[in-house]
């Protein structure tokens, strides 16, 4: 039985290969060029463990030694085995290679190469057959061709030489764009959402996105997944795979190419076929994963699942600083399907003790002036929110604009208001999300984010995303309680 740092695999020889390719102790790097910056072998100096080039270009190798490091002409003049190899080669180039790798016995390869079925030639169809071919027969586990590969920031394994490594995060990133993986590593952490281990796999001539879930919902780092989809292979296999992963683990999709247009982009992109929107809507939401429309609202959702406490329930008491702001957000929430729906009586008569001493609105939507906020207030508020039967879930507005001059004054108030915020979530039973507004102080908008995003506190900056997030989430609680609550 193979072992990997220590730790027995009990798993298929495939995901063995896998784990080889995310948590390599050898890696070399074939074809890097200075026409690219050299961009793998810097983004590898963050890698412990040994880096080595292969290269045959006499005008390359005195810089790749520049860099510090060794460079061999051939792959297999590298004594030790190789976990992990990154291929940047000329497309002609790329079997040549590959058969190397293949008698190399290396764990896992990613070809960036690209030039192939995405270009809808002949010539790109059939090499990329003749790759597909080798790897199914040598079984190398494969991944792309044309794409960026593997971010594992906890490893020190990256792509792009401005990936931030060390601590990891809990959330997987599966896609078949390298752009989008990048957008979602380096936005993520702004919201509290630092990756665990990631992918990009472009082409998916040998390992799709299947292999990925199928990995990561073993992994104990990950704690849920993010996925952008252009095509699936073999749709069996993908529906088993989804299945089983968002039993386990939240699964967001973001499918690309919903259009007609968008599906002619992602033919030319990465050669995936055309499938109608509506059986992948349905497909998503049958087998327990989220629907996301785009990037943005893979982020927002995936801040819910994780930082929100689970709540079926849609009855929110929204909380804002203004009255028109109170209109504007009761209108977002109910656009959406939520329900705001009057207090208990009990609540009523409590709120009433105290509101009429400081202004504003006792119902919902609640109206709290800024000028008069105060931290004792704003307990005493949530915790009739808390005790109310009628509410679920609790959304409140943190309008910088409003605030800005209270922190001139009080310094203090923004770490006192994060910190009741912060008290009330820990003590409360109920789902809490914030939306900061910025209006004209987007930098103190950003210094707010950043402190309720250290506690664990989802954030969104309007009332429309927080709200879609927010019905998203709370749906998808309730078809996970419809799922494991057997029927009377």
């Amino acid at each position: 039985m193979p072992r990997r740092a220590g730790v027995e695999v009990k798993l298929s020889t495939s995901h063995f290969n896998l784990d080889r390719m995310f948590n390599p102790k050898v890696v070399a790097v074939i074809g890097d060029k200075k026409a690219n910056g050299y961009m793998f072998l810097r983004a590898l100096k963050s890698f412990p463990g040994p880096v080595y080039s292969v290269q045959i270009d006499p005008n390359e190798i005195p810089n790749i030694e520049a860099l510090g490091f060794k460079n061999y002409h051939s792959l297999m003049d590298i004594a030790e085995p190789v976990d992990f190899a990154i291929i940047a080669v000329p497309r002609n180039v790329a079997p040549r290679v590959v058969a190397d790798c293949i008698k190399k016995q290396v764990g896992g390869v990613t070809l960036f190469t690209s030039g192939f079925a995405e270009t809808n030639t002949e010539e790109g169809r059939k090499l990329q057959d003749t790759l597909q071919s080798m790897a199914r027969e040598g079984s190398l586990c494969l991944n792309g061709p044309n794409c960026m590969g593997i971010y594992h920031p906890k490893a020190g394994l990256r792509f792009q030489p401005d990936q931030w490594t060390g601590q990891g995060g809990s959330v997987a990133f599966i896609a078949q764009s390298g752009t989008h993986l990048s957008y979602f590593a380096s936005m993520g952490p702004l919201h509290g959402l630092k990756v665990s281990k990631s992918i990009s796999y472009g082409n998916a001539i040998i390992m799709d996105s299947p292999d990925y879930l199928d990995y990561f919902v073993k992994d104990p780092d990950t704690k849920a997944i993010g996925m952008y989809i252009e095509g699936v292979k073999n749709g069996r296999r993908f529906v088993e795979s989804l299945k089983a992963a968002a039993e386990k683990k939240p699964v967001v999709i973001w499918k690309g190419g919903l259009t007609e247009e968008g599906t002619r982009a992602t033919s030319a992109h990465t050669a995936a076929l055309a499938e109608s929107p509506t059986l992948w809507r349905a497909l998503i939401r049958q087998y327990g994963a989220i629907q996301a429309a785009n990037l943005d609202d893979i982020i927002d959702i995936l801040k819910g699942v994780l930082y929100m406490k689970p709540v079926a329930g849609n009855r929110v008491g929204l909380v804002s600083l203004s009255g028109g702001q109170s209109v504007a957000i009761t209108d977002a929430f109910a656009t959406e399907g939520l329900k705001v729906p009057q207090l208990s009586q009990s609540s009523i008569d409590v709120l009433g003790q105290y509101f009429t001493l400081i202004g504003g609105s006792y119902r919902n939507p609640f109206d709290i002036s800024a000028a008069t906020l105060s931290i004792e207030n704003l307990d005493r508020l949530l915790n009739v929110l808390d005790k109310d039967n009628n509410i679920d879930v609790i959304a409140m507005e943190i309008s910088t604009m409003f605030l800005s001059r209270r922190w001139e004054k009080e310094p203090k108030f923004m770490d006192d208001l994060v910190g009741a915020l912060k008290d009330f979530k820990a003590r409360s039973s109920k789902g809490m999300i914030t939306i900061v507004v910025a209006g004209a102080k987007e930098s103190l908008a950003l210094d707010m984010r950043e402190k309720l995003v250290a506690q664990d506190i989802p954030t969104y900056s309007s009332f429309a995303r927080g709200a879609q997030a927010l019905r998203k989430v709370i749906d998808y609680h309730r078809r996970k309680s419809q799922i494991l609550i057997p029927k009377p």
